[in-house]
């Protein structure tokens, strides 16, 4: 057979794609300790340029460097961890809190004549499992970080690797004069997006802090610490990391204060996400909201808590890849919100 006609071709691709993405579930073991570390190293890598222009060797950057993740990750990680074990034995009573407010409410609607039965609606709705999801996958994302060693010494050896990693791609694809310079767009593109998702991210997580701080809302590092994780999801992980502290707040400092709690984070989220981060990043980057959902779902298959968290920047890898070939450029741009096309308009 002189060659695979269009069809045949198709279907070996996707089953190799099938394959390939069987073996990864097989092996998440191992995949998702690299995967974390990847991105870690990714972000990392801005402090190593820091550090580079002020002529500090190598060697002793990289160390300095992963001293101030160490230093900042079991600090965080201790604070947190106590947080979340003083909240999980205060949980069940939280939950009761919240099944009686929601009862109040049923009871409130029905002195309107809206008659909703009690019992199918917390069963159906229960708000305590918005809290579950929140502080599941915060515990999901500790269970990984067990191989915090593992971890640190591929993140060192990801930093070592990185300046040679252009090189060596063009080499692998047979462009030893480096023409192909949609490589090196790759590369920078996915750089650029992780730094400065990363400071937005962080710079999220501790206003939300500083809020909940501020209006006395119990453990406060620890929601701060979710809205830093899940703001790496636009528009549905604001809403999920946000629930919980307002559901908090409504059972312990009442309506009033929980309504200024939802209040700030959507300012928060608002400025972060709209106006500070595009500033910055740019358009031609966004996600359509069906994709980021159905990422969210994919990846969290794939990878679990890991992929759940990383699932947007994960596609966004994904997107800018597809972005960089004439091939695949039409499936970057269904992958999008739909800016691409307005700007083609104009």
């Amino acid at each position: 057979m002189a060659g695979l006609t269009g069809v045949n071709k198709s279907l070996v691709i996707f089953a190799a794609l099938v394959i390939g993405l069987a073996g990864i579930k097989a092996a998440s073991v191992i995949v998702i300790p690299f995967v974390l570390a990847g991105f870690i190293a990714i972000i990392c890598n801005p402090l190593l340029s820091f550090f580079g222009r002020y002529k500090i060797p190598k060697g002793i950057a990289i160390m300095l460097v992963m001293l101030m993740v160490v230093g900042v990750g079991v600090s965080l990680g201790g604070l947190v961890g106590q947080s979340l074990t003083d909240f999980s034995q205060d949980l069940p009573q939280y939950k009761a809190q919240l099944k009686e407010e929601f009862i109040w409410l049923v009871d409130v609607a029905a002195s309107y004549n809206i008659l909703i039965n009690k019992e199918q609606l917390i069963a159906m709705f229960d708000p305590g499992k918005m809290i579950d999801v929140a502080t599941g996958m915060l515990t999901g994302l500790g269970g990984v970080m067990a191989n915090l060693f593992l971890i640190i010494l591929t993140v060192v050896f990801m930093l070592f690797e990185g300046p040679m990693l252009s090189h060596k791609i063009h080499m692998a694809l047979d462009d030893p004069d480096m023409k192909m310079k949609q490589i090196d767009r790759f590369l920078n593109s996915i750089n650029s997006y992780l730094a400065i998702k990363t400071v937005v991210s962080l710079g999220t997580g501790l206003l939300a802090a500083l809020l909940l701080w501020t209006l006395n809302v119990d453990y406060f590092v620890l929601w701060g610490v979710i809205a830093f994780m899940f703001n790496y999801i636009p528009n549905i992980g604001s809403i999920i990391a946000a629930i919980p502290a307002v559901l908090l707040a409504l059972i312990t400092q009442g309506p009033l204060i929980a309504g200024f709690v939802g209040a700030g984070y959507l300012t928060i989220n608002t400025v972060m996400g709209n106006i500070v981060e595009p500033k910055y990043m740019g358009k031609g980057l966004g996600l359509s909201t069906l994709v980021v959902f159905l990422s969210l779902i994919f990846w969290g298959w794939l990878l679990g808590t890991v992929g759940m968290l990383l699932s947007v920047p994960l596609t966004m890898i994904v997107k800018i890849a597809l972005e960089t070939s004439e091939e695949g450029r039409w499936l970057a741009t269904l992958l999008g919100n739909g800016e691409e096309l307005e700007g083609s308009k104009e």
